[in-house]
C-alpha cells in the first residue's frame, strides 16, 4: 500500500521542523515506518531527528555524482536513524538547494522531487511521508506537493503573530487555487505552536474556516530538548497531544477544512480596524526637491504630464472629481470627505478608489 503523504507548511522559524520531527517520532513510536523529507534550501529539517548531524542533500550529491558520470543511488541520499527506545527506525532526506544567491531554491525543489520519483519514492515500503516545507516563499517550486497533488494532506504551522498567520493564509489560498484546477491535496488544519493563549490564530482559523488541530504551549524544556537535538515528545504533556493528533490522522478522524483563506482586507481587519484611505501619491516636484527641479526635457515632460492630468480630472464624473479634489488638493481624509458628501466613510473610500482607477485609465490612454 502506498505511503500516506502529508505536507507541513509554515513561516521560516515558526517551528515547522520542530513539529514535523516530533510528529515523525510519534508515528515511529506507533510502529509506523516514517520518512521525513526536508524541503528547504537550508536543509536543516532533519538535524534534530539525526542528533545534530547535517545530512548530505539530494542537490549536492547529485551534482557530485553527475560530474563523475555516476548514477544516483537510494543509499546516497536516504539515511536512517535507529533510536534505542523506538520500535521503528526513522528515515530522512534533505532536498537542499543552491547556496545563497547562486540559484533558485524552488527550482531545486522541483528537480529534487523529479529525482526522488525516478528512484521510486512513492513505491517505497513506508507508512508515512512527512514533507517539511518552507511556507513564506511565493516561488512555485515550493508549492510542488500542492500543484502536483504529491501530498494527500496539508497541515499549516503558525503561532499567534500576524506574519506567521499571514503565511498560513497564503498557503491555504494556494491550496484552494490548485483544488479549483484539479488538485487533490486536502487541508487538515493548522497547528498553533508556542501558543501564548492570545487567541489570535484561533480567531483567524474561525474566520477562514480552518480546523485547529493542536495547540503547543511555549515550553522552555521543549525548546531546550530541540536545541539539544532531542524530541520534545519525551515531555509527557507534549507527547500526549502529538499522540492524539497522529492517531486522528492515521484513523481518518479529521474532516478536512474547506476554508479558501481570507482576502487581504479581510485578513488585516482581524487585527484591528484598518483605514479605508488610499495612500497619498508622491509627485515629481517633491522628489526632485526645491533645489533640484527638473530641467530641460524632464521639465517639459513634467509640465506636460501635469496639464494632461488636469484634463483627465476634468473628464471625471462630477462626484468622482469632487472626491479627488477634496482628497488631493484640500488634503481631506475619507472621514471628512464622507461628512461633506453625507455618506459613510467606506462609501467615500470606495468613491476615491473609483476616482483613482478612472484617472489612471484616462491618463495612460490619453
Amino acid at each position: 500500500m502506498a505511503a500516506r503523504t502529508l505536507a507541513i507548511y509554515g513561516k521560516g522559524g515558526i517551528g515547522k521542523s520542530f513539529t514535523t520531527t516530533n510528529l515523525a517520532a510519534t508515528f515511529s513510536l506507533m510502529g509506523k515506518r516514517v520518512l521525513q523529507l526536508g524541503c528547504d534550501p537550508k536543509h536543516d529539517s532533519t538535524t534534530s531527528l539525526f542528533g545534530g548531524i547535517s545530512l548530505p542533500t539530494v542537490t549536492e550529491v547529485f551534482t557530485e555524482k553527475n560530474a563523475r558520470n555516476e548514477e544516483l543511488e537510494i543509499s546516497d541520499i536516504v539515511f536512517r536513524r535507529d533510536i534505542p527506545d523506538f520500535p521503528q527506525p526513522i528515515y530522512g532526506i534533505e532536498l537542499g538547494g543552491p547556496q545563497v544567491g547562486r540559484g533558485c531554491g524552488g527550482r531545486g525543489i522541483i528537480s529534487g522531487f523529479d529525482l526522488l520519483e525516478k528512484l521510486g519514492l512513492f513505491k517505497w515500503d513506508l507508512d508515512i511521508i512527512l514533507m517539511d516545507f518552507l511556507g513564506d516563499v511565493v516561488c512555485g517550486g515550493f508549492a510542488t506537493p500542492l500543484a502536483r497533488s504529491l501530498s494527500e494532506e496539508v497541515i499549516l504551522v503558525t503561532s499567534n503573530d500576524r506574519q506567521s498567520i499571514f503565511t498560513a493564509n497564503n498557503i491555504c489560498r494556494a491550496n484552494n487555487y490548485f483544488r479549483t484546477i484539479g488538485g487533490r491535496s486536502r487541508l487538515l488544519g493548522l497547528i498553533i505552536n508556542r501558543d501564548d493563549q492570545s487567541g489570535m490564530a484561533e480567531k483567524y482559523a474561525a474566520a477562514a474556516g480552518i480546523n485547529v488541530l493542536l495547540k503547543v504551549p511555549y515550553n522552555m524544556e521543549a525548546r531546550d530538548r530541540d536545541d539539544c537535538f532531542d524530541f520534545a515528545i519525551r515531555i509527557p504533556e507534549i507527547r500526549s497531544s502529538f499522540e492524539k493528533l497522529a492517531d486522528d490522522i492515521i484513523h481518518g478522524r479529521i474532516t478536512p477544512s474547506e476554508g479558501a483563506g481570507l482576502e487581504f482586507h479581510d485578513f488585516v481587519n482581524l487585527f484591528g480596524e484598518v483605514s479605508t484611505s488610499l495612500p497619498l501619491a508622491a509627485t515629481a516636484g517633491e522628489l526632485f526637491g526645491s533645489s533640484l527641479e527638473p530641467t530641460g526635457n524632464n521639465a517639459a515632460a513634467g509640465t506636460g504630464d501635469e496639464a494632461r492630468m488636469e484634463k483627465c480630472i476634468d473628464q471625471l464624473e462630477e462626484n468622482l472629481q469632487a472626491v479627488w479634489r477634496m482628497h488631493e488638493e484640500e488634503g481631506r481624509e475619507t472621514d471628512a470627505i464622507a461628512e461633506a458628501l453625507h455618506c459613510s466613510e467606506p462609501e467615500a473610500g470606495e468613491l476615491l478608489r473609483k476616482a483613482r482607477k478612472e484617472l489612471k485609465r484616462l491618463f495612460f490612454n490619453t
